[in-house]
């Protein structure tokens, strides 16, 4: 089976099939999924600004790291609940569009950065430096991208 015979056939279900059809049921999710935005946009960046040296500078890196988790992690189990239900009800339209290609490596890789790079220098480097400006940077081009590309799908 292609990818896009799986995309048919993930369109082709009932839950999909009832999100897509609903005249309320696509409009909710998808606000969810933009108030899990907001949220995980928040954590993410108060740790990438205090990466980059500004906020919250009174704290070390690690303390507003261990602050923003739990944050970070509810928005994303958020994000990729709604996601998927999202994706579900547009299977096939989401297969045309390079913006959902973008967003999906952006994604990938901001989640990458944030459980292996960010983590590990947080860990080794709580007062920051080069490196941490870097990674924060980083850090905010990604998930920056992955935001543009995922609004940027509604128009392509």
């Amino acid at each position: 089976m292609n990818l896009y015979a799986l995309c048919e056939a993930i369109e082709a279900t009932a839950l999909s099939a009832a999100i897509r059809e609903s005249l309320w049921l696509f409009p909710v999710i998808e606000a969810v999924h933009l108030v899990g935005l907001a949220i995980l946009g928040g954590a993410l960046f108060v740790v990438d600004l205090r990466l980059m040296g500004g906020g919250l500078t009174r704290q070390s890196i690690a303390e507003v790291e261990q602050g923003a988790r739990a944050w970070f992690l509810g928005a994303l189990a958020l994000m990729l609940s709604t996601g998927a239900l999202l994706g579900m009800s547009e299977a096939v339209k989401l297969y045309d569009r390079p913006a959902f290609f973008l967003k999906m490596i952006t994604l990938t890789l901001g989640l990458l950065l944030v459980f292996t790079v960010r983590r590990s220098l947080i860990a080794r480097n709580p007062r920051g430096g080069p490196f941490a400006f870097a990674v924060g940077a980083l850090s905010v081009c990604l998930w920056l991208t992955t935001a543009v590309a995922g609004r940027w799908i509604g128009f392509s």
